[in-house]
């Protein structure tokens, strides 16, 4: 089994290749990151949700190309299935998986208003009704699946659930919004990954390249 060659973009911006990073470097898969820079024009329009393409991330590995975020968890899960990216108990899988389907549709209100940003820090952030109600729905995910689980993460171990989750903790630091203790727990947990912290101080190396993004709006 060869090493994979996984595509991202911005590290700072972009949340899609957080997801795609994360559930490879979950799964144990040995990979060589290809990154694409943001001065293309087409990541660029993707980074600033103008096109709808999710050229990245993707993973090729032994000559098969997944382009696809959940396409790649499934792919990861069934080729590393000690790393349960996906939960062994069917109650627990199905819900990761129906959780997962959940973020990569929806929260566009969200993902307008607050752009994953690792170098910003808006305290004074004003957010909207419409960004509101979805970071309502997703803390109502948390605070369900950690009741559940026990925690600590979503379906108690890290699970691809995770993975999909951790740019919006992102966000919910950057933007500072309001939590209760126990999705603030959350998000300290997902902070304190190993692989978190890495991503992380990476893309602070990132210059700021794109102004639209560095603006409180």
């Amino acid at each position: 089994m060869g090493d994979a060659i996984l595509t991202i973009s911005s590290k700072n911006y972009s949340s899609w290749s957080l997801r795609g990073w994360l559930l490879t470097k979950f799964s144990g898969l040995p990979f060589t990151e290809n990154v694409i820079s943001s001065d293309d024009p087409s990541m660029r329009d993707e980074l600033l949700m103008l096109s709808s393409s999710f050229l990245v991330p993707s993973l090729i590995h032994d000559g098969i190309n997944v382009w696809d975020t959940l396409a790649i968890g499934e792919y990861l899960n069934e080729i590393k299935p000690e790393a349960h990216l996906l939960p062994a108990d069917p109650i627990k899988r199905t819900r990761c998986r129906s959780i997962c389907g959940e973020m990569h549709s929806g929260f566009g209100a969200l993902r307008s208003a607050l752009p994953v940003n690792l170098h910003g820090d808006f305290p004074n952030f004003k957010i909207w009704k419409r960004a509101q109600a979805d970071i309502d729905r997703i803390t109502t995910i948390w605070r369900e699946c950690l009741e559940l689980s026990g925690g600590p993460f979503l379906l108690g171990e890290r699970s691809m659930a995770d993975a999909m989750y951790a740019p919006v903790v992102t966000r919910f630091l950057t933007y500072h919004v309001k939590l209760d203790p126990v999705c603030e727990a959350y998000c300290k947990e997902i902070m304190a990954l190993p692989e978190m912290i890495e991503w992380i101080e990476a893309a602070k190396q990132e210059p700021s390249q794109m102004e639209e993004l560095e603006v409180e709006f």
